[in-house]
């Protein structure tokens, strides 16, 4: 399975500026797990350790990871970055969102 994610100019521009405080070799997480307000919950976490099954993509010189479970349910998706005062910050576009909750992170898959 390739990486499921497409990354924005604006998303990887705000990560640089994150990693540029990170240790060298700080990579991202992006996935999902169970919780929120509509069942699962996006991830986007900062990791030194990358594990053996994980997917990768590097953009830009960032290198981002995500796990196979994660992969099915972001597959397709768009990681975007607004720097908004309201409602600012990470949003996922995902097509495999049957539904999401009003703050934007967590959803319901189809």
């Amino acid at each position: 399975m390739e990486f499921p994610i497409t990354l924005t100019e604006a998303a990887l521009g705000r990560m640089k500026r994150l990693l540029e405080k990170q240790p060298a070799g700080t990579m991202v997480r992006l996935g999902v797990k169970g919780g929120g307000c509509s069942g699962l919950e996006y991830v986007t976490a900062l990791e030194t350790k990358a594990r053996d099954t994980d997917l990768r993509l590097v953009a830009d010189g960032i290198v981002f990871l995500c796990d196979p479970k994660s992969a099915q349910f972001l597959e397709g998706s768009t990681l975007d970055y607004t720097g908004n005062l309201i409602g600012g910050g990470f949003k996922f576009e995902n097509p495999n969102a049957a539904r999401g909750c009003g703050c934007g992170t967590s959803f319901t898959p189809k």
